[in-house]
């Protein structure tokens, strides 16, 4: 069979746009699909040609089989890659394809129905004398059931979607309240996401780690494992952060995982990427968890190890390419990394933020480490080599829809060893411009500097583990403070230079912006004297330290670039009266440098106080009231459930933080709300 001539991607985002990137290399058209809402969207820009299939709500558009078919039909697309999500796992889709003699990029049907529902999956791999984890694989009617077993099985439990994905229709529940609620809104997600309501119940492993194998099988037999995916970084079942390979396994346990995975594959007939998911205890014992028969989010980890571009043998062995490779071939060099850029406001407990993206500068992308099409090494990389890749759907001023997944960007790096990848992705996270929403980067960037997380001793409950409260910014400790208090003196003595410039006093302008300094930050103050020469400033310290500061940023820049003390270091820059806001390393500091005198008036100066909003419940999130649960002179204990809101395809249930009593209700089921909007006061 020869080569397609034009691939329809029927998905949207950033995997629509690294699709697209592939096909192009390999000479191949593109069709994109778009909704109302993406009219204007990167994969949209990227593709050769693009076509509307309905509005924003992916159950009128992008999950509407007819529609994807139709522009299928219009455009003369010979193949069709679906992505992940939407219709990826649909086997009525693959169905479809092939009736209209249309390739599909993935399995083949029997394939999907077999692994692609996580409950027959379960049963296959038991048969197989695969080791599952405990759970009832049948369909439950109702929460009474739910509740019953559970019971038998043993709390706690994972509820989840049979048809779910990407962390939707899934809940841990602990006790007989935690399961009747989760199952109901396991089925509520499950139903709008994957139009299947269908919830099995398996036994919750505490103390677990996440870790996948990729498989890849053509048409004629042949199958691989291209190594695995620590994928343990997760929260409310959502991966964050994923690496390859992991920090854990050795390589008895990874020959071991793989040849099962390469088995299970072998057995359903599988062709195409796909990816068989373990849980493994702290003793390298791993249970089957599902098989996801499609392309994953986190592929790009497996690609910067292996130097296998997954999504060109997709499409290649969709055309009934022999896979080039055998399983000795595949050759794991270096370590790769990959944080998940999320519309989630970390300071408020990770709620969905949409709004337009005001600033959008990612790290610059450097091609390193194994990738064969780069012409880069294979084999050994030199020392301190670093690769950083971004895979991203968005673009700066474009807008991030309520209606989608919340991810906006996967930015990966590259080292030969773990501790270089980090280090890597630290530096890239600090270069990182995103303004206009809310968003997770100071949370990814504080994970990269936690001190469990580089030893390697994580599990699935790492962020419950560390970050019991949520997340409320990074406190720099005293020897970082001290580097950015270096940094925004010497800042602060160009802008003041610059300054003095503009207004016009020239003679001797940086005899007039002075030496002596006090610079407050994080509640503390360092009295600082700059020793300024043609190179750079010599920042010194009450207590006798001195720090070497260089850097070619100029007033305005949103990003500074500084080499302090000897090392580098990235700041986001802001202006605020008096100083700026600096954010590095996960901190959001406000940074004040003022004169000795200037410091001593601040200190007297009234703080003020934030308004008192302890009677009212805000709406914490942009989204949907789906359900009030009180009504007015009802009286509320601490924990009740007050309301839900429906935001970015994922059901919030609001609690009360206290005993009180409802006084007045804002608004009802049905309505739209803004961040911050009133939707309930207490008396």
């Amino acid at each position: 069979m020869t080569m397609f001539k034009k691939l329809l991607i029927a998905n949207r985002g950033e995997i629509a746009c690294r699709v697209i990137k592939t096909a192009r290399k390999m000479g191949i058209a593109t069709v994109a699909v778009y909704s109302d809402a993406d009219r204007g969207a990167l994969h949209v820009k990227m593709a050769d040609e693009a076509i509307h299939i309905g509005p924003p709500p992916a159950s009128e558009s992008y999950i509407v089989i007819d529609k994807i078919m139709a522009a299928i039909k219009e455009t003369g697309a010979e193949a069709v890659h679906p992505g992940y999500g939407f219709l990826s796992e649909n086997m009525k889709f693959a169905e479809a394809l092939e009736a209209a003699g249309v390739a599909f990029v993935g399995p083949p049907s029997p394939a999907i129905e077999a692994m692609g529902d996580k409950i027959t999956s379960k049963k296959i791999a038991a048969e197989a004398g695969v080791s599952t984890v405990p759970g009832f694989m049948g369909l439950i009617a109702d929460a009474d059931e739910a509740v019953k077993i559970s019971a038998q099985i043993g709390y706690p439990v994972m509820i989840k979607a049979s048809a779910g994905g990407g962390g939707k229709g899934m809940r841990i529940a602990w006790n007989e309240t935690e399961t009747r609620e989760g199952f109901q809104a396991s089925k509520n997600e499950a139903k709008s996401s994957f139009g299947d309501d269908r919830i099995f119940i398996e036994k919750f492993v505490t103390q677990p780690r996440h870790i996948e194998i990729q498989v890849l099988a053509d048409k004629h037999g042949n199958c691989v494992y291209l190594g695995e995916r620590e994928c343990s970084i997760q929260r409310r079942n959502q991966k964050v952060i994923e690496e390859a390979p992991s920090p854990f396994l050795d390589a008895a346990t990874r020959k071991a995982m793989g040849e099962q995975a390469v088995a299970l594959a072998q057995a359903v007939g599988y062709t195409s990427a796909g990816t068989v998911e373990f849980i493994v205890d702290g003793d390298r014992n791993f249970y089957f968890l599902e098989m996801n028969t499609r392309l994953q989010v986190e592929h790009p980890v497996t690609e910067l190890i292996t130097g296998v571009d997954l999504v060109e043998q997709m499409i290649r062995v969709a055309a009934g390419e022999k896979l080039p490779f055998a399983q000795d071939d595949i050759k794991l060099t270096g370590w790769a990394m990959e944080s998940r850029l999320y519309a989630e406001d970390p300071y408020r407990n990770f709620l969905p933020s949409i709004g337009r993206l005001t600033r959008y500068r990612p790290p610059v992308e450097v091609q390193a480490g194994p990738l064969h099409d780069t012409g880069k090494w294979q084999g050994e990389a030199p020392v301190g080599a670093t690769a950083v890749r971004n895979d991203t759907g968005v673009f700066e001023g474009g807008e991030i829809s309520m209606f989608y997944d919340p991810m906006i960007a996967k930015l990966c790096t590259w080292a030969p060893d773990r501790a270089g990848a980090i280090e890597a992705m630290r530096v890239a996270l600090d270069g990182f411009e995103v303004e206009g929403i809310g968003h997770n980067l100071p949370f990814l960037s504080a994970v990269m500097d936690h001190d469990r997380f580089a030893s390697g001793n994580i599990t699935t409950a790492f962020i419950a583990e560390e970050y019991p409260d949520g997340f409320q910014s990074v406190t720099l400790d005293e020897g970082s403070l001290a580097r950015v208090a270096a940094a925004a003196a010497a800042m602060h003595r160009v802008a003041e230079i610059r300054r003095t410039r503009v207004s016009g006093r020239m003679d001797n302008h940086e005899r007039r912006v002075g030496t002596d300094w006090m610079v407050t930050l994080q509640g503390v103050d360092f009295p600082v004297v700059i020793a300024a020469d043609h190179d750079g400033s010599t920042v010194t310290f009450d207590d006798g330290r001195a720090m070497r500061v260089t850097s070619d940023w100029t007033p305005g820049d949103s990003l500074a670039r500084l080499m302090v003390d000897g090392s580098p270091l990235v700041l986001k820059v802001g202006k605020i009266s008096g100083g700026f806001r600096i954010r590095t390393r996960g901190a959001d500091l406000k940074v004040h440098v003022r004169s000795p005198r200037q410091a001593e008036l601040a200190r007297r100066m009234p703080e003020k106080l934030p308004p008192d909003t302890s009677k009212l419940l805000l709406c914490p999130m942009p989204g949907l009231i789906v359900r009030i649960d009180v009504e007015v002179g009802q009286e509320v204990q601490e924990g009740q459930t007050l309301c839900t809101v429906e935001a970015m395809k994922m059901e919030n249930i609001l609690r009360a933080e206290r005993k009180g009593v409802v006084a007045a209700i804002k608004c009802g089921p049905g309505d739209s709300l803004a961040v911050d909007e009133v939707i309930m006061e207490f008396e």
